[in-house]
């Protein structure tokens, strides 16, 4: 348990001044931004591809059942 306690207290730093906390909360806002503008980009570029292969399948149901 000490060596564990050891490991995680080389990575965990708290500093005494607050304000360096202020460039890691920036970074994490932009990059959540990103994070959230991307998801949405993928979502709607997604829905737009759902409506335009069920538009395909119409047609192809539609030319189906016309040749027979």
């Amino acid at each position: 348990m000490k060596l564990l306690s050891n490991a995680l207290g080389m990575f965990l730093y708290f500093p005494e001044d607050k304000s360096e906390y202020i460039p890691a909360v920036i970074s994490l806002s932009i990059f959540l931004l990103a994070a959230i503008f991307t998801m949405r980009y993928i979502v709607r570029h997604s829905k737009k591809q759902e409506e335009k292969a069920k538009q395909f399948e119409k047609e192809l149901l539609s030319k189906k059942k016309k040749m027979q």
